[in-house]
């Protein structure tokens, strides 16, 4: 029994060791523009699970409301991931005719659109 403990320490140091050298990754390696984003990405995500949590705990009452701010959440997320994907220079050769100021014009155009539709369905 005292070896499954320690092998269950040993694995939690090594946890710790690898979200460590992540954010040390991290932290040297990706664009201040990318980790601007990513906390954007963090932000939206975090305003879903939000609605989600209130919708659980509280009720759907207004249920337009919920799949409003919800499927506005889940949208502005896959669209600031695919942004990501198109600023990141280690994906150059994949989007060779698309600069980032073209994809962040994409971005704010797809954004307009879905915000409208989801003010469209608010009522």
């Amino acid at each position: 029994m005292s070896g499954t403990a320690g092998s269950g320490v040993g694995a939690a140091g090594s946890v710790g060791s690898v979200v460590r050298r992540f954010l040390a990754e991290y932290g040297s390696g990706t664009s201040s523009r990318l980790k601007v984003l990513d906390a954007y990405l963090l932000y939206v995500m975090l305003t879903g699970a939000l609605q989600f949590g209130y919708c659980l705990g509280v009720g759907t009452f207004p249920f337009n409301s919920f799949l409003s701010g919800f499927i506005s959440a889940v949208g502005s997320f896959i669209l600031g991931v695919c942004l990501r994907i198109q600023i990141n220079p280690q994906n150059k050769g994949e989007f060779q005719g698309i600069s980032p100021e073209r994809a962040f014009a994409d971005f704010l155009f797809a954004n307009t659109i879905l915000h409208l539709v989801v003010i469209n369905f608010v009522g």
